[in-house]
């Protein structure tokens, strides 16, 4: 087995994206990071890009973008979650955390405690979801329109509801926020819409492209709007537009955690494909 580093996206993407596209759905986060990098050249820096090959064969591909965690595909295991731990160490002493298919972040989470002493717990549990076909949501109050720079407050305002409730506390800063909120309104990748019955009540984004799929997130609408069927019609109208603009699907991440969030996606048309657990690993104690 090799593995191999890359300095920029596009020779990364061409080296995996069989071994990607082949399972797409289920590789949407790490597709999606690769589209954001090769369109919005500086949107993230210093990416890591490695894969690890047997022969002609990829078996696994590894993507990070800092400050954020890393993702993993693999199809085989122990030797790789070696490769890669090794690989990363050279310049990353401590990481914030990985994401994938559980086993895979337990035995990527084994071999990295090995070489960097960093713990690990378990952060959050949560599922891929796909739909090809959106059952329409009827008798819900209001319309659904595209974000403009007007909304640009108000989208900062709710990005910070949405992470303190969704992770329990606001994990990017705001120079981050605002280039969210830039690329949702600016970029022919990204956008948010909004739910409106007399005022904005609930908010969805897309972005990350993969080769015939999109993902939708964040979605957040307030205590105060819920329980009316605002979050359902806002998903399945922005489903439907990216469908009708030429995806052949569309994918969400859901917290497990929450059931009220996985029932209103699947009553949509959103099907589970695999789940998706994200380890932190712990600060190392100072020297």
């Amino acid at each position: 087995m090799q593995l191999t580093r890359f300095g920029n996206a596009e020779d990364f993407y061409q080296r995996v994206e069989s071994f990607l596209v082949a399972h797409e759905a289920e590789h949407c986060l790490i597709l999606g990071l690769c589209s954001t990098l090769i369109r919005q050249p500086g949107y993230y820096q210093n990416p890591y890009l490695a894969l690890v090959e047997e022969g002609e064969t990829v078996l696994a591909a590894a993507l990070m973008t800092p400050p954020h965690n890393l993702t993993l595909s693999l199809t085989q295991h122990s030797e790789v979650f070696r490769l890669f731990a090794d690989d990363l160490y050279t310049d990353f002493k401590t990481l914030p955390g990985v994401s994938g298919a559980p086993e895979i972040c337990r035995g990527f989470a084994e071999e990295w405690q090995k070489i960097s002493g960093q713990t690990s717990r378990l952060s959050m549990e949560e599922r891929v979801y796909r739909l090809d076909k959106v059952n329409p949501v009827t008798g819900v109050a209001g319309h659904f329109r595209r974000a403009t720079e007007a909304d640009r407050a108000l989208l900062m305002k709710w990005i910070i509801a949405f992470e303190k409730e969704a992770f329990g506390s606001v994990v990017t800063d705001e120079a981050n926020r605002e280039k969210t909120v830039n690329a949702m309104l600016t970029s022919p990748i990204r956008g948010a819409y909004f739910w409106e019955d007399g005022e904005q009540v609930s908010f969805s984004a897309y972005g990350n492209p993969t080769p015939h799929g999109v993902r939708i997130g964040p979605v957040y609408t307030p205590p105060e709007y819920r329980g009316r069927g605002y979050a359902s019609a806002c998903v399945a109208a922005l489903s439907q537009y990216l469908l009708d603009s030429g995806r052949k699907f569309v994918t969400l991440f859901t917290d497990l955690a929450n059931p009220t969030s996985n029932h209103i996606y699947q009553a949509v048309g959103y099907n589970p494909v695999i789940d998706f657990d994200v380890l932190e690993f712990e600060p190392l104690e100072s020297a």
